[in-house]
């Protein structure tokens, strides 16, 4: 079988729900591989939910549809507070970026009471603005960091510069035609943190559309969580 946008993989799909520290209940899935131990955690922070981001953005639902059977890795997504998708709806509004630290920190209280391995920050967007802006201060708690799009809007540059030299790597995905932060913008704003590696996406777009793309995405993700399962296979069986 042709591996396509429509494609899912077996997994064990679990909805979960968990807790902020103000309260909230927050809706989710964890995917994890069907009959193998998880090699690595992929927890997902979706797009800015007032331009239509949440835990189904393609991105993240092919991630959940298909890391799990081809890279053995546990995927963790849910939708930050005030946001709806299939799954529910997380209680509580939108909380412009600074809220949502209370979310990221949530998120990764139930990675560690679930025991899943090796967790690395994915966030795309909106959602990279969460990490570079709250999840400095859980550097010991995470083994990596991706950022898909980032656009810098949120962001300060002290914040920014706050993680130069951290200890775990920390990845930047930039499409060639990104909307609002390009490789060549992207690399002058990320001058402040040496250490980010700036991987630049030929022919993409901030949504990373198309199945072309979906597979860069993935496979540059597989290559730093578990690079023994590159290249990703483009067939299953059936």
């Amino acid at each position: 079988m042709q591996i396509t946008s429509t494609s899912v993989l077996p997994a064990r799909r679990e909805d979960i729900s968990f807790s902020t520290s103000d309260g909230l209940t927050l809706v989710g899935e964890l995917s994890l591989p069907e009959s193998a131990q998880p090699v690595a955690t992929a927890l997902f922070l979706h797009p800015l939910p007032t331009a239509g981001g949440f835990m189904d953005s393609h991105i993240i639902r092919k991630a959940a549809w298909r890391l799990p059977a081809l890279a053995d890795l546990a995927v963790v997504r849910f939708n930050f507070r005030g946001v709806s998708s299939p799954r529910g709806k997380s209680e509580g509004v939108f909380g412009e970026g600074i809220a949502e630290a209370l979310d990221l920190e949530a998120a990764l209280n139930f990675v560690t009471q679930r025991g899943l391995p090796r967790p690395w920050l994915i966030g795309w967007s909106f959602g990279t603005e969460v990490i570079l802006k709250h999840a400095r201060e859980h550097v010991g708690e995470i083994h990596g960091v991706m950022l898909l799009s980032p656009p810098l809007h949120r962001t300060t540059d002290v914040e920014l510069e706050a993680w130069a030299e951290v200890s775990i790597p920390v990845v930047a995905l930039v499409p060639e035609f990104d909307d609002y932060l390009p490789p060549p913008a992207a690399r002058q704003r990320f001058a402040l943190a040496p250490n980010i590696e700036i991987v630049a996406a030929e022919g993409a777009k901030h949504l990373w559309v198309g199945e072309k793309q979906t597979t860069f995405v993935l496979s540059e993700i597989t290559k730093r969580l578990n690079p023994s399962s590159i290249p990703l296979p483009e067939m299953w069986p059936v």
